[in-house]
């Protein structure tokens, strides 16, 4: 896996996947930015929400659930000093379908976090604490 990131200019940078798609990054005025892209932490942060979301959707649907949506709510804290490191991140998925067994949505969100998402499981192991919970939206 690759990726290239191109400064543009002040703290403004274009971010290129190996894939071939682009993300702008920029940081707040005050940081010398002009607030036209996200910001690299917020990029992180999505990044393992995709991951785990992924995760999550693969495994119900190949048991066989009839989803109609997945949203996944993400909060997170981040520490007081330099660096300032992600502490704590919750996400919350509210998962819609037809009949949904909560059996097998409480298994996907388990699965995600213990055993296939890469990215929720690295932060793990670099000593975030993440947690996960679920709700079940009839369609």
């Amino acid at each position: 896996m690759k990726a290239r990131i191109k400064w543009v200019e002040n703290v403004s940078f274009l971010g290129e996947s190996g894939s071939g798609h682009t993300v702008v990054m920029d940081g707040p005025e005050d940081h010398g930015g002009r607030n036209i892209g996200i910001r690299p932490m917020e990029t992180l942060l999505i990044g393992m929400g995709g991951c785990a979301s992924f995760d999550v959707i693969s495994i119900l649907k190949k048991s066989r659930q009839d989803i109609t949506d997945c949203v996944a709510d993400i909060e997170a804290e981040r520490s007081d000093e330099v660096p300032a490191v992600f502490t704590k991140i919750h996400l919350h998925f509210k998962v819609s379908g037809n009949k949904l067994k909560e059996t097998q949505v409480k298994r996907a969100v388990e699965l995600s976090a213990e055993k296939y998402c890469s990215a929720s499981i690295m932060l793990t192991k670099a000593g975030v604490d993440i947690t996960h919970s679920y709700e079940m939206i009839e369609a």
